[in-house]
């Protein structure tokens, strides 16, 4: 008997030339298209019309190959999914940059916050596009933040009492940026020590540097009592 024939009787019936048989194709195959979205076990049972125990044996063989790879769905956390191991997890499966192995990366987002600022201190007020901007030329992160991450960023430090939200007026510290356009600036005592220096009450009024200042009276429709950045302000300093 010639080599190639004794070859051609050892082999596996029902394999590829890649050495998978014909249930562990069908599943890789599966797997793979759907492309960095991943499929659920359930649904490669429904695509193949394999048995739950050929699905398992199957994807249990394709990981030891290294042809798949089990992933987190921080939607669908107690569900196994499963990706074909040239994808990455799309953000919709991941949840994107702020989240590691399926858990939100409070480290991360902290770490953001502080760099946040840092920036907001250095220059007393800045936009959305600045901090942005800084955050970019930082090249600390392993990634681009978006905007919009950003503003989510700012939003988090607005809700934690740690910066204030305001509209330039156009003066003093706002003079580069455009009157009315939102803004933002450190809160009285956001990351001080306890006995460090304060600033002065008025330094960080909303009302100086609001642009409607001057139309804002007690009993009309722009007063302190319906003015949502006096209420922060009210509820940061006291």
């Amino acid at each position: 008997m010639s080599r190639s024939n004794a070859n051609l009787k050892r082999r596996r019936p029902g394999t590829d030339e890649s050495g998978l048989i014909d249930s562990e194709r069908a599943v890789l195959n599966s797997i793979k298209s759907k492309g960095n979205m991943g499929i659920w076990t359930r649904d490669i049972k429904l695509e193949t019309n394999l048995t739950d125990p050929v699905v398992s044996k199957s994807v249990k063989s394709l990981m030891a190959k290294n042809l798949i790879k089990e992933v987190v769905n921080i939607q669908n956390k107690g569900k196994k999914h499963y990706m074909s191991v040239e994808f990455e997890p799309s953000k919709e499966i991941s949840g994107g940059e702020w989240y590691s192995n399926g858990a939100l990366d409070k480290e991360l987002i902290k770490a953001v916050q502080d760099m946040c600022l840092r920036f907001l201190r250095a220059q007393k007020v800045t936009t959305i596009e600045g901090v942005h901007n800084d955050l970019k030329k930082s090249r600390v992160l392993t990634f681009e933040p978006s905007r919009e991450q950003v503003v989510d960023i700012l939003n988090s430090m607005v809700l934690d009492n740690n910066i204030i939200e305001v509209k330039s007026s156009g003066l003093g510290d706002y003079h580069s940026i455009p009157i009315g356009t939102v803004c933002y600036r450190v809160a009285s005592g956001a990351g001080v020590a306890k006995g460090g220096p304060k600033k002065g009450g008025f330094a960080s009024i909303p009302c100086g540097a609001c642009p409607r200042i001057s139309v804002c009276t007690p009993d009309g429709p722009i007063s302190p009592a319906t003015c949502v950045y006096y209420t922060k302000w009210l509820n940061v300093e006291f």
